[in-house]
């Protein structure tokens, strides 16, 4: 899985110009599935985006993590992330998963992460989404796993 994490102040998904998702201070995490992707993998990740300390302490290292501030996660699936852009002019996306895989991992996502976190919305799979966001920092980062 491929994610870009996004420190924000506040950031929503709408779809059909509805708000399916919505959070305040927290991460957004734009999330893909490649083809060899497993459960391992997704429950790896997201230990991880809910323990990466990118939030500041009081003396404004980056030294919290989403759990210690109690911030909101919003998960957004995003297969564009797993494109091959190493030529041409066109993205190639054998890497990614194919869509009723890439369905599956994600779904599985969501409902561990709503299990293990209390705090978290999420976007929908294969939907034309409209991602609003504030970065605070800017501070995003990619994590592979």
């Amino acid at each position: 899985m491929i994610t870009i994490i996004q420190r924000v102040t506040h950031a929503s998904v709408t779809v059909n110009g509805n708000i399916i998702g919505n959070i305040e201070q927290g991460i957004l995490a734009l999330v893909a599935v490649e083809k060899m992707d497993t459960i391992t993998i997704a429950e790896r990740l997201l230990e991880r985006i809910l323990n990466y300390r990118i939030f500041a302490d009081d003396d404004d290292k980056m030294n919290l993590s989403l759990r210690d501030i109690h911030g909101g996660l919003l998960l957004v699936p995003q297969f564009t992330l797993a494109a091959n852009t190493d030529k041409g002019n066109r993205p190639s996306f054998t890497a990614a998963a194919p869509p009723e895989f890439g369905r599956e991992m994600f779904d599985y996502l969501q409902t561990h992460a709503a299990q293990i976190y209390d705090n978290v919305q999420f976007g929908e799979f294969g939907a034309d989404m409209k991602v609003a966001l504030l970065n605070d920092g800017p501070v995003t980062f990619t994590l592979n796993v």
